[in-house]
């Protein structure tokens, strides 16, 4: 055997210790007890968003183009904010969401979607025409923020 095969067998034996790989499934076998134990035994859920009343509301449009640039407009046609304005980006984010959830419903109506400021403070975006709620938790301060302007 030459000097370059001893050493390439050497060093794959070394790439992954077998104490890590060990301690891997280990570690999987563990996290798997753990969460069967929870549910078998009926320990609550934690940490799982309750939905608040209402506490404001508004319908507004999201129009899109072709290039994604989404218009927020109010009922009567009133253009209110635009994605490509500084950190409204996700104005257009959403807008896709809600136009690709219609088009996975066979939907082309251009309804309004409800901006609503619940009870708790969180801020969501409702669609009545495909029964989708967002709820803006998670998505960044300037992300809700950009909803939650449409409601002041």
């Amino acid at each position: 055997m030459s000097q370059l095969e001893q050493q390439m067998r050497h060093r794959d034996k070394e790439m992954v210790p077998t104490i890590l790989v060990k301690a891997m499934f280990g570690l999987m076998l563990a996290t798997t007890g753990i969460v069967a134990y929870a549910q078998w035994s009926g320990t609550p859920d934690v940490g799982v968003l309750e939905a608040s009343p209402i506490e404001l509301s508004r319908n507004i449009l999201l129009i899109g183009d072709r290039s994604g640039v989404y218009e927020v407009r109010d009922v009567d046609g009133t253009v209110i904010a635009v994605s490509s304005d500084p950190k409204a980006g996700f104005l257009g984010v959403i807008g896709r969401v809600v136009d690709r959830e219609r088009m996975l419903h066979d939907l082309t109506t251009q309804d309004p979607i409800q901006v609503v400021r619940r009870t708790n403070g969180n801020v969501a975006i409702l669609d009545d025409t495909t029964g989708m709620a967002v709820e803006l938790i998670g998505y960044g301060e300037d992300n809700v923020a950009a909803f939650a302007q449409l409601l002041d």
